[in-house]
């Protein structure tokens, strides 16, 4: 079986997370589509991987929290009257955690937006902070009882509640593809004693056009969206693994995850190809041994 250079490789998640689609990078990395899905697939396993093992012990103190929509194979309206839907298809929705000091990414989860899933999300990102952190998120109410019992009360937690509205009064195609307005925001502390000043969600939200730009599949308005919900989990978690230890925060002038005290220095793709050869290198079945012939039975009487 032929195997990928590592240079190739290199090219081909360097223009994953640039935002090119899979078709996209295909023809400009001049390979097959499925070469790209079968190493999108393997990249993502072995982000995620070294994500869970190693984003652990994070010193934070502010921390925002979200969800960005997206959606697999069909929007939800539509499933019924898709052809083959697989049952994953629908909305999609990536929960997402974020230091707001750092701008690391410390927690991310693909799901739907049901309290399962939150409950799910806030265990992990209560399992990789260091510290009590103050804790903002949206007014969703999934977050209430996930936040108590990830946290058992530990977290200083307040909600920025968002109220939305048309002002304009437009009833063309502005308002078809213009999201609502913004007419207000009101700060609620749930409990602890969140610094009601420090109360905001704009780090996270400005994140989500991050997300929006680096992964073609959440870009609005294209053909490029998901068709498998696994394919969906696999760029977030090459996404994430890019953004904090490869991409230069502009401001910080350094990686997220060296912002963090998570490495000393910038990593770069050939690093996240490393991590990829080596999941090879373990999962590949061991070399066979000598033969060794089985000893004869005695069958005589």
């Amino acid at each position: 079986m032929n195997k990928l250079d590592t240079k190739t490789r290199a090219l081909i998640i360097r223009l994953l997370v640039e935002g090119n689609s899979i078709r996209a990078t295909s023809r400009i990395a001049d390979v097959s589509k499925n070469t790209v899905s079968k190493l999108l697939e393997d990249a993502g396993k072995a982000c995620a991987k070294y994500h869970d093992e190693n984003v652990k012990g994070v010193g934070a103190k502010h921390v925002q929290a979200d969800e960005i929509w997206a959606f697999c194979y069909a929007k939800e309206r539509n499933v019924k009257g898709a052809k083959a839907a697989p049952a994953d298809a629908g909305d999609i929705w990536t929960w997402t955690a974020m230091d707001r000091d750092s701008k690391l990414m410390i927690s991310y989860t693909v799901g739907d937006r049901s309290a399962a899933t939150a409950r799910e999300f806030m265990f992990d990102l209560a399992s990789r902070l260091a510290t009590r952190v103050q804790l903002t998120t949206d007014g969703h109410g999934g977050y209430l009882k996930a936040v108590t019992d990830a946290f058992s009360g530990d977290v200083d937690y307040a909600m920025l509640i968002k109220q939305y509205g048309d002002l304009t009064g437009q009833k063309g195609h502005e308002r078809k593809y213009s999201p609502a307005e913004c007419t207000g925001a009101k700060k609620e502390a749930i409990f602890g004693k969140p610094d009601m000043d420090q109360v905001g969600t704009s780090h996270i939200e400005r994140q989500n056009l991050t997300m929006r730009m680096g992964m073609r599949r959440f870009t609005r308005l294209t053909n490029a969206f998901s068709k498998k919900a696994e394919n969906h989990a696999y760029a977030v978690a090459l996404h994430f693994m890019h953004y904090n230890y490869c991409r230069i925060h502009k401001t910080l002038r350094v990686t997220p995850a060296m912002a963090a005290n998570l490495v000393a220095s910038p990593w770069t793709v050939d690093d996240i190809v490393a991590l990829v050869e080596k999941a090879e290198t373990e999962a590949a079945p061991k070399k066979r041994g000598p033969y060794k012939p089985r000893a004869k039975k005695d069958i005589s009487n």
